[in-house]
């Protein structure tokens, strides 16, 4: 019997934690398989061995485990294979296939573009505007968000774009931020490249709060549950699918 698990960030913030686990049910309901959990890498329960244990104790001898993340990073190529093969040695009759994040994609670059038009400010001619992504040490962070940079460049050519980060990469957000300040353009566009909320969201927040109102910083959404994002989430866990029947 077929099992899907779900593997999701996990947040010390409840409200991250919910919407997290309320997207995942959104695409939960658009998958026919009877048995789907949702777990969490850290500091949220249950945790991905918890979430494993729970399909096998309900039959699943498949289980296509899902990252629900957006990039291909630590978390991807380390940490969830670790705990894979810690739960394949408990059970050995368990046949797992591992899905791909949702990676570099088109129309989720799209959701960028409609987040600045969502702020229902239309950019002048110097706009700054900074894709800001978590970061990683992997270097494969920074290529997909080169990517994204150019995807987005080619919905509107006109638009002067930078990308920065929040953690292990440069620029930073604070150095990035400071520098377009400093260059005085007349508007400066966040837009974070974040799925949900969290620490990190209220951190942007409070950085560009301290700059006030008069250097026309504008906070765009994040990624959100976007429909964009439930098909390319969908997708990924029918993949597994097609996989695991090779």
């Amino acid at each position: 019997m077929r099992g899907v698990l779900y593997v999701s960030h996990g947040s010390r913030v409840d409200e991250a934690v919910t919407e997290a686990v309320n997207f995942i049910e959104l695409v939960k309901n658009q998958i026919d398989v009877p048995l789907q959990e949702t777990c969490f890498l850290e500091l949220t329960q249950p945790d991905l061995s918890q979430g494993f244990q729970r399909l096998v104790n309900k039959g699943a001898t498949e289980i296509s485990v899902i990252p629900v993340l957006l990039l291909s990073a630590g978390h991807y190529f380390k940490d969830i294979p670790k705990e894979i093969q810690r739960n394949q040695q408990l059970y050995p009759h368990v046949t797992v296939s591992y899905g791909k994040p949702l990676g570099v994609q088109q129309r989720l670059t799209e959701i960028l573009h409609q987040r600045i038009e969502e702020t229902q400010m239309t950019p002048n001619i110097d706009a700054k505007v900074l894709i800001l992504g978590r970061g990683s040490y992997n270097p494969q962070t920074q290529k997909d968000l080169s990517t994204i940079k150019a995807q987005l460049q080619d919905i509107n050519i006109n638009l002067d774009i930078e990308v920065c980060y929040l953690a292990a990469c440069g620029p930073s957000f604070e150095e990035a931020l400071q520098d377009a300040v400093n260059k005085a353009h007349s508007q400066i566009f966040v837009v974070p490249y974040l799925w949900f909320t969290g620490i990190l969201e209220r951190h942007i927040a409070t950085t560009i709060d301290e700059y006030h109102r008069e250097h026309g910083i504008v906070l765009c959404d994040r990624l959100g549950n976007h429909n964009h994002l439930q098909i390319a989430l969908k997708e990924r866990v029918e993949e597994t699918f097609e996989t695991v029947n090779q």
